[in-house]
């Protein structure tokens, strides 16, 4: 996982839209998709980006793709974020 793949996937807001969907629990591509007016290519997109950044996870099951929240993607961002705020403190003569 790369801290800047999540937070450029996180930067858009129809990605987050879309993890904030995924939240009460799996969904197919086509539910996700109807929550947005935009074209299917431009979703897909959006669902590549957090693929790549490792935010959702996809199974197929027969012709749907089902997407999925991986939390612990989320909860490895946060600690880094956390990380890098503790160095940049401690670094500034700062205690942590």
């Amino acid at each position: 996982m790369s801290l800047n793949a999540v937070f450029q996937a996180l930067s858009h807001p129809v990605r987050r839209r879309i993890l904030a969907l995924l939240k009460s629990g799996p969904k197919s591509a086509g539910e996700l998709a109807a929550a947005f007016e935009l074209s299917k290519p431009t979703m897909s997109v959006h669902f590549a980006k957090l693929r790549e950044a490792g935010l959702v996870e996809v199974e197929r099951q027969g012709t749907s793709l089902i997407y999925s929240l991986n939390v612990s993607v989320l909860e490895e961002a946060l600690a880094g974020v956390l990380e890098l705020g503790h160095f940049g403190g401690a670094e500034k003569g700062e205690k942590p």
